[in-house]
C-alpha cells in the first residue's frame, strides 16, 4: 500500500503525488464514503490518502482516506443539502483586503474570518495596494490593522504589482499548504504571479489546453512552489460564503468576543440584550471593536449576505 496526497481532481478521477513525488492517476474503490460528512465529493485535493498501484493497468485504487484537520466547502449546486469539498488540509489562507479600488467591507472581512475559524483554517490578512491611499485612508489601515491585531490575526501590507513586502507572504507561504481568497479587483493573481512566476498564466494555457471533455463542475488543483510548500487554485475559492452555524456557537468564531465571553453572567449570553454581559461592557469602554461587534449582531440575525459574496 501506498500512501500520497491528491493535487487534482475531476470528480471521477484522481492525480496523487507519493513521498517521492511521483504521480500517479486513481480511481476510488466502489462506495467510498466519509463518516459525518454529507458530500458529494468523498475525496479533495489536499487529501492524504492510501492506494495501491495495478501496474498491469497503470491505474491506482484509492482505498482509505487519513482523517482531515480542516476543509474548505460550498453548498452543491443540485443537492442543496449536501456539500462540495473544494479542499482538504490547508495550513494556511491568506485574506485580501483593499480600501479602495475596491474597497473591502469590514463585514465581508468577518463574514470570511468567521468561516475560517469554523473549519479551523489560521488566516492571514494581506492588505495590498497600500501604495495609493490617501493620509486619512492610510489612517483608516492602521485602525484595521490595530482591530485585527487585537483578535488574534497577522496582518502585512503589501503591493502585490510592485512586489513590496512579496518576501513576508512567501515566509508564510514556505512549506505550507496555502489558498488565497477576496474579491475580484483585489489583486490574488498579481500576488500568486509575483511570488512563484507567471503560476496562473500557465494554469491558464494548460487549462485550455485540457478544457473540451472536463467534467462542468470546478475543481480545485494544487501547485508545487519553487521555494517550499503548495498553493491550491480554484475559482471555487471565490465562493467561500458564510457557512451555516448555529447562533449560539458564532460568538466562539469572533476570538476576543469569545475569550472575553467568559466573564458574562450567564454562561449562554448571547451578547445581545442580557444583562451582566462582559462583551458588552467592554464594547461600552472601547476594549473591544465596535465594528467587529456590529457585524456580529449582523450575521447573528441573520441579515442578508449576498452583498457581502465575492
Amino acid at each position: 500500500m501506498k500512501e500520497g496526497f491528491v493535487i487534482k481532481s475531476t470528480g471521477s478521477w484522481y492525480i496523487v503525488i507519493d513521498n517521492n513525488k511521483v504521480e500517479y492517476q486513481c480511481k476510488i474503490r466502489g462506495k467510498f464514503r466519509i463518516k459525518g460528512i454529507k458530500s458529494t465529493n468523498p475525496i479533495a485535493v489536499g487529501d492524504y490518502v492510501y492506494f495501491s498501484f495495478d501496474e498491469k493497468e497503470n491505474i491506482g485504487i484509492i482505498n482509505k482516506i487519513k482523517p482531515r484537520k480542516n476543509y474548505i466547502v460550498r453548498k452543491s449546486v443540485n443537492l442543496s443539502k449536501q456539500l462540495h469539498i473544494i479542499a482538504a488540509n490547508i495550513d494556511v489562507a491568506f485574506l485580501m483586503v483593499t480600501l479602495k479600488e475596491p474597497q473591502t467591507s469590514s463585514e465581508f472581512i468577518d463574514r470570511v474570518l468567521v468561516t475560517a475559524e469554523a473549519y479551523k483554517i489560521p488566516t492571514v490578512i494581506l492588505f495590498n495596494k497600500i501604495d495609493i491611499l490617501s493620509n486619512e485612508e492610510k489612517e483608516d489601515l492602521e485602525y484595521y490593522k490595530m482591530i485585527y491585531t487585537i483578535a488574534g490575526y497577522k496582518c502585512i501590507e503589501i503591493v502585490a504589482n510592485k512586489g513590496v513586502n512579496i518576501d513576508l507572504v512567501k515566509a508564510e507561504m514556505k512549506n505550507k499548504t496555502s489558498v488565497v481568497i477576496g474579491h475580484s479587483g483585489v489583486g490574488k493573481s498579481t500576488l500568486i504571479n509575483n511570488i512563484e512566476d507567471n503560476l496562473l498564466a500557465r494554469v491558464s494555457e494548460i487549462s485550455e489546453y485540457h478544457k473540451s471533455g472536463m467534467h462542468t463542475t470546478t475543481f480545485a488543483e494544487m501547485f508545487e512552489l519553487s521555494f517550499g510548500g503548495y498553493y491550491i487554485d480554484t475559482p471555487g475559492i471565490k465562493g467561500f460564503g458564510l457557512f451555516e452555524f448555529k447562533k449560539e456557537e458564532l460568538h466562539h468564531y469572533f476570538p476576543e468576543i469569545f475569550a472575553k465571553s467568559k466573564e458574562c453572567k450567564y454562561y449562554n449570553c448571547t451578547h445581545t440584550h442580557e444583562p451582566g454581559c462582559a462583551v458588552k461592557q467592554a464594547i461600552d469602554e472601547d476594549l473591544l471593536s465596535k465594528e467587529r461587534y456590529y457585524n456580529y449582531l449582523s450575521i447573528y440575525n441573520g441579515d442578508d449576505d449576498e452583498k457581502h459574496r465575492i
